[in-house]
């Protein structure tokens, strides 16, 4: 039972590296081809190569969870790990597949839109060039109108652009006049706080020289402290009455 098992889990392991291998080969030439220019057809090469792969793909998962029922039923640690190894593969693998596919959708889907885009001028450019019927007299009227209306669209678009730049714009010198006014209100006061520090400063410096000459060492302390307890008081008031 034990050598039946065993072999069970080799087989397992043996077709899934079988898979891999194919799927690591089909992936390489996918890649080439989501690169390269792709086909809008329906039957191109591509949407063959992407069957095949999304084929490959399902048939891996499967033997994956075969697998994995063999690891819950008392597989070893090691046989976890290996386990583990071809879920990451398989992962991988599916993950790239999509992102591929996306990419190569967006790429058709932009191919068909300028295929439509150049059906439409030669349907405009065989209209213009018929004979002077009433029906196509019509049709080219109801083209040139198609076309004055996309260029009629596209100077609206620009000129909304544009208003949205001016009106930003101003909102923006708007902010910087705020701020401009705002400073010039506050100059004034500034300069008069100043103007009065300095003149005090002055006025210091006489009163102590002053005193200085007629006044002996400690009571000059004294009076240089009385002074600067005057002039701390005068200075805050000056400022008080600035502000």
């Amino acid at each position: 039972m034990e050598v039946t098992t065993s072999s069970s889990w080799d087989a397992l392991r043996k077709q899934a590296r079988k898979l891999e291998a194919q799927l690591d080969e089909q992936m390489s030439s996918f890649r080439k081809l989501a690169s390269s220019k792709v086909s809008t057809k329906v039957d191109s090469p591509e949407n063959d190569l992407e069957s095949g792969i999304d084929r490959l793909l399902k048939q891996l998962q499967q033997v994956n969870s075969q697998m994995q029922a063999w690891v819950s039923s008392g597989g070893s640690e090691m046989v976890s790990h290996t386990l583990t190894r071809h879920q990451e593969i398989l992962q991988d693998l599916t993950q790239e597949f999509h992102r591929l596919c996306s990419g190569m959708r967006a790429k058709q889907e932009h191919a068909l839109l300028l295929e439509d885009f150049r059906e439409f001028d030669r349907t405009r450019l065989d209209l213009e060039d018929g004979d002077g019927s009433a029906d196509q007299a019509l049709l080219r009227e109801h083209a040139s109108i198609s076309r004055n209306t996309g260029q009629m669209d596209n100077v609206i678009s620009q000129a909304q652009s544009t208003l949205g730049t001016l009106v930003l714009q101003r909102s923006t010198f708007g902010g910087i006049n705020s701020k401009l006014s705002n400073v010039s209100s506050r100059l004034p006061t500034v300069n008069q706080i100043l103007s009065a520090i300095k003149r005090k400063k002055s006025m210091d410096t006489i009163i102590v020289s002053l005193v200085a000459s007629e006044t002996p060492g400690t009571l000059l302390s004294d009076e240089l402290i009385a002074i600067r307890q005057r002039n701390a008081l005068h200075y805050a008031l000056v400022v008080d009455h600035s502000i």
